[in-house]
């Protein structure tokens, strides 16, 4: 017998790699920017791990600290190229609109370490824009997983911790989830690792996102 569905009102997802597949077109720019300052390319996998906590922090890890005077042109060069690539591959996880119609009742707001302007235009570009009440982006003084991120998420709904929900692939997310006082689903498939996040003991754990729709109501 499956045990009761936990009922939410509000779902807060992460972006990258969470709703979007968006690995191989941020390290595709990252690769671009150390070669157009004839520094040393990283592998994929590599760059991958390094996504999460914005913009700024993925190109110092991905500069090191041989070349820190050059993060600033780094940033330029790096914002410039993902800004007309970054839907080269990118695209949305197969279950993705099933399972955002099948939340249709629930509130659902993205929040992400990803500028806002580039979150927007791949949220509207990938056609997934009408299931959100609002995205939440990094062009603040916040991040995740400080909850001052949220801020503006009381401007549009006024969220009850028991029965809001963070569903995100981040150590971030979880712990913006357990800072806040929410519900945390970490994804094990995404950009990050699956043991980083199942030490943090997330409330649930799923492979995929459909199984979202087996655990809340």
């Amino acid at each position: 017998m499956n045990a009761k569905k936990h009922a939410v009102s509000l779902m807060i997802f992460d972006l990258d790699g969470t709703l979007i597949r968006s690995g191989d077109d941020i390290a595709a720019s990252v690769n671009y920017t150390l070669q157009a300052l004839s520094q040393p390319t990283i592998e994929r996998e590599k760059i991958l791990r390094f996504i999460g906590d914005g913009v700024r922090v993925l190109i110092e890890r991905s500069l090191g600290h041989a070349a820190p005077e050059l993060v600033a042109k780094a940033l330029d060069l790096f914002s410039a190229h993902y800004a007309g690539h970054m839907l080269d591959t990118t695209d949305l996880y197969p279950d993705v609109h099933p399972v955002l119609t099948y939340f249709a009742r629930q509130n659902k707001v993205i929040v992400t370490n990803k500028p806002i302007a580039a979150a927007r235009t791949i949220v509207d570009r990938l056609g997934i824009r009408g299931y959100f009440t609002g995205i939440i982006g990094a062009d603040t003084t916040h991040r995740k997983p400080d909850t001052g991120v949220l801020a503006p998420l009381y401007e549009i709904v006024a969220p009850d911790p028991k029965r809001t929900l963070v569903v995100g692939d981040g150590v971030n997310d979880i712990l913006l989830a357990k800072n806040a006082g929410f519900i945390s689903c970490a994804l094990l498939n995404g950009l990050s690792d699956r043991d980083d996040l199942l030490a943090l003991e997330p409330d649930h754990a799923c492979e995929r996102l459909s199984e979202l729709v087996d655990l809340f109501a």
